[in-house]
């Protein structure tokens, strides 16, 4: 979008450089101009990397699923509590990455009951499904977010009262190591700005060595039912951008560009039709005319100042530069003061100052002879303005 404002603004300007080198005779051709730039009308979506952070926190219950015994029989299975806790962050309004760790006891029995402790690190992607079909909506009430992910799982505490996986000095295994890859659904219910209420099923996969029996199928697996509370850091935001919210802005930018395309040429060709009816004249030499002339400058002060200011220093110059052009001419610098500040003995003095101050500038400044100009102090017994604050000046005359 930068990228077309900049020739936007480039034709404008191109546009208005034949103005000031166009000579009178030239008639200027002018063609339409059409600012454009293919784009694609798609909504995408940026943020801080400071907004869409979240901590979770859960609990809920478990269930082993494990092969049969190696005597052909089937385990009975136990629910048991497990504990949840996460963190993660949502880079777009439809992925986001999840690190979850849990922790519990998985309870099995086979003639004898079973126990052990179980604890897994998971990372996660999730992807929030409403938002990819049904629109990005960061107010949305509820979610549906299915994941996937890959971790590391360790169970220790095993009795090992079927095992038959041994170490390396023959005994049965009670700790076991695992790669698992889970899956699971989330249902996200929005509390607050930064609160939401989850509930997730999930179903990690592992190795046949879970409960140290290798028996049956390659695979088992442990399944939970989470519930908890998840809070959201630095906000939930996600701003939207679309190139073609600005096409409408971008065609009123080429209108204007061509309208005032159209307005130069008519302006340039209307200038050259004017001149060319005038008569050509001949180039002269010029010589300089020594002319008198109405003396227009003045010199303006601040209130109960006599010092000249940068800005009113032109008019002094003018003064000067007109009385080298007029080197017979006398000009008497009146000074005032404004009636409403100081007395009138006052004002008189400060009339004064002013004068001198104009007469110094003159003389030291721009070489005019001091027999040529004659000081007058009117103070503010004279004003020469209605407007209060404009009399506190010094005004140039020549003599009656």
């Amino acid at each position: 979008m930068k990228k077309t404002l900049t020739m936007a603004a480039a034709a404008a300007g191109i546009m208005l450089i034949p103005t000031g080198y166009a000579n009178a005779q030239e008639v200027v051709e002018v063609d339409e101009t059409i600012v454009t730039e293919q784009v694609e009308c798609k909504d995408t979506y940026s943020s801080s990397w400071r907004d869409n952070w979240y901590i979770q926190l859960g609990a809920g219950m478990q269930v082993p699923f494990v092969d049969r015994s190696e005597s052909g029989k089937d385990y009975q299975h136990h629910i048991t509590a497990t504990y949840n806790l996460g963190f993660g962050h949502w880079f777009s309004p439809y992925l986001g990455l999840r690190f979850s760790g849990y922790y519990g006891k998985f309870h099995y029995d086979y003639n004898r009951f079973s126990s052990a402790q179980m604890a897994n690190l998971n990372f996660d992607i999730q992807w929030d499904m409403l938002n990819s079909i049904c629109g990005v909506n960061s107010d949305r009430v509820f979610s549906i977010i299915p994941y996937f992910g890959v971790g590391g799982m360790y169970t220790w505490n095993n009795p090992g009262h079927e095992a038959n996986v041994h170490d390396g000095d023959g005994h049965r295994k009670t700790r076991e190591w695992m790669l698992p890859v889970s899956a699971g659904i989330q249902l996200r219910f929005r509390l607050s700005e930064y609160v939401d209420f989850f509930a997730e099923a999930r179903a990690a996969f592992v190795a046949d060595n879970f409960n140290s029996v290798v028996v049956g199928d390659p695979i088992e697996a442990d399944v939970s039912v989470i519930g908890g509370l998840s809070f959201n850091i630095g906000g939930r935001n996600f701003s939207r951008t679309n190139p073609c919210d600005y096409l409408s802005y971008i065609n009123n930018l080429n209108g204007k560009v061509n309208d005032l395309r159209g307005e130069l040429a008519t302006t340039a060709a209307a200038l050259a039709e004017a001149e060319a009816q005038l008569p050509c004249p001949e180039v002269v030499e010029s010589t300089t005319v020594i002319e008198q002339a109405p003396l227009m400058s003045t010199v303006r002060f601040t209130i109960n100042s006599a010092k000249i200011r940068k800005e009113e220093e032109v008019n002094v110059y003018n003064i000067a530069e007109w009385m080298k052009a007029n080197p017979g001419t006398t000009v008497v610098v009146q000074g005032f003061a404004d009636k409403d500040t100081g007395s009138s003995a006052y004002n008189m003095q400060l009339s004064q100052r002013r004068c001198q101050a104009v007469v110094d500038a003159l003389t030291g400044k721009y070489g005019i002879s001091p027999d040529r100009l004659v000081m007058q102090a009117n103070g503010s017994d004279v004003q020469p303005y209605g407007e209060n604050n404009w009399n506190r000046i010094v005004i140039f005359t020549q003599p009656q």
